[in-house]
């Protein structure tokens, strides 16, 4: 199906199906990109070396994503099922009494008690009982474990709301990309007594089609809105031909629901039965750019009640999502409606700082950020320190820094309690982070620690 985009004021399409090894080449070689049939954009003319850098850069991590999609996923398969094969039988040195007894215990997928390769970085379900409803850090709290959660599957979803949390399991939801031509969103939300939480999911390790959304760094600008990550916004829900309509057409017919149309009537409906009900987004990673863009969207679309009823927008771990205009534009609709956007960010984590923010990429974040060093401590910036990652200056700190929460790994749960015991899979994680710090730093075990030890302290200071 050919793309309408004339419901943009502009545009920048990045199609790596289209491109062959000769053609990626020529984008860094002639400044005539806009020639080529797998650039397409409203823009006529010649682009700088650094503009066509990521245009190479995004054409070809997707080109490869889109090569290697299948034995990423069997890779990611064969690691949890192994993990959970280890847990299901208690400890390595029990899985092989039970191999001689052939009495293993084989691991169920659609069991509650399966756990992707991030709820085995984090085993954690229950939630913090010394953050009581009321206190300033409570809804962080809880965001922060409904967006470790959301990458688990529906099961486990269903046990760890109802059983552990209290709470009421209101679904769990795969969304269409249109782009993608498959359902690669996924999101689940919980009532909490008054207080609807909407959880997206955030980037699976092993999920080529969530790492092609994150290095898809095509654009589309909105007239009063500004430029938009092209790839965020369909994994969101963007239509081919009509983009983002207010309403959709009846006749439509998808093999998923659209994320963004879908948890929107949703709420309608959940919300309108209560005049004292709020709600709240949140997610980690993909998840929290998602998250975001929800309220961008409503924005756009004049969704006044609804926007009054948003309470809040917590984000973990989260990637650029817009242009500077964009972020006038966010500002302005967060600050009218009244709505508390908490950006947090842990460390060195890498995710939070991509794309660039300079002349080429365009990209910034806004609001403010709740930043926490590797201590636990938070202080709210208008942006993270060494807001690009790579920095020759910061290159020795970032390797000590990883060094520290390293050996950090082996003394916390002496010092913080058995809760904040890591073990041996995050810690080999931790071991590739002294390769590439900041990794490590993006997973949300760390994000679940600041909100649990240090949140607190950040939001007595900002009251």
């Amino acid at each position: 199906m050919a793309c309408d985009k004339s419901f943009s004021s502009s545009y920048m399409l990045l199609s790596p199906e289209k491109v062959g090894v000769i053609d990626l080449f020529r984008i860094l070689m002639y400044s005539d990109v806009h020639k080529r049939e797998c650039v397409d954009s409203s823009k006529e003319g010649e682009e700088s070396f650094e503009r066509r850098w990521i245009m190479f850069v995004s054409i070809l991590v997707q080109k490869l994503l889109l090569l290697v999609a299948k034995p990423m996923a069997w890779s990611g398969l064969a690691i949890e099922f192994w993990l959970n094969l280890v847990s299901s039988n208690r400890g390595l040195g029990r899985l092989l009494v039970n191999c001689f007894r052939g009495k293993v215990v084989m691991p169920d997928r659609e069991s509650g008690r399966f756990l992707s390769c991030p709820g085995n970085w984090d085993k954690r379900v229950e939630l913090d009982k010394s953050i009581r409803p009321g206190d300033s850090e409570y809804y962080a709290a809880l965001c922060i474990m409904a967006s470790k959660a959301s990458y688990e599957n529906e099961a486990y979803l269903q046990t760890t709301v109802t059983r552990h949390w209290q709470m009421k399991f209101l679904g769990f939801y795969n969304f269409w990309n249109d782009y993608q031509g498959k359902a690669t969103t996924q999101a689940f939300m919980v009532r909490d007594r008054d207080t609807i939480v909407v959880a997206f999911r955030g980037t699976e390790p092993f999920d080529a089609d969530a790492w092609s959304s994150d290095f898809d760094l095509s654009w589309y600008e909105f007239l009063g809105v500004g430029k938009i990550h092209g790839g965020f916004m369909k994994a969101l829900g963007l239509q081919k031909t009509l983009g983002w309509p207010k309403e959709l057409d009846p006749c439509l017919k998808t093999p998923a629901p659209l994320a963004y149309y879908a948890i929107r009537e949703k709420l309608r409906a959940l919300l309108g039965d209560n005049d004292k009900a709020k709600y709240i987004l949140t997610g980690h990673s993909l998840g929290g750019a998602l998250a975001i863009l929800f309220t961008a969207i409503l924005a756009m679309h004049g969704e006044a009640w609804l926007l009054k009823k948003l309470e809040a927008v917590y984000t973990y771990g989260q990637p650029r999502v817009g242009d500077e205009k964009f972020g006038e534009f966010m500002e302005r609709a967060l600050n009218e409606h009244k709505i508390e956007y908490f950006r947090f960010v842990y460390g060195n984590d890498i995710v939070p700082r991509l794309p660039y923010d300079d002349s080429a990429f365009m990209f910034k974040h806004f609001g403010r950020c709740c930043y926490f060093n590797s201590k636990y401590k938070g202080k709210i910036v208008r942006e993270e320190p060494n807001k690009n990652y790579f920095s020759l200056r910061q290159t020795i700190p970032m390797m000590l820094n990883a060094w520290h929460e390293l050996m950090r790994s082996f003394t916390i749960s002496r010092e913080m309690g058995p809760d904040y015991k890591e073990g041996s899979f995050l810690r080999i994680f931790r071991v590739i982070g002294l390769l590439i710090p900041g990794i490590p730093a993006h997973t949300p075990y760390d994000y679940v620690n600041a909100m649990r030890l240090g949140a607190s302290q950040l939001f007595r200071h900002q009251q």
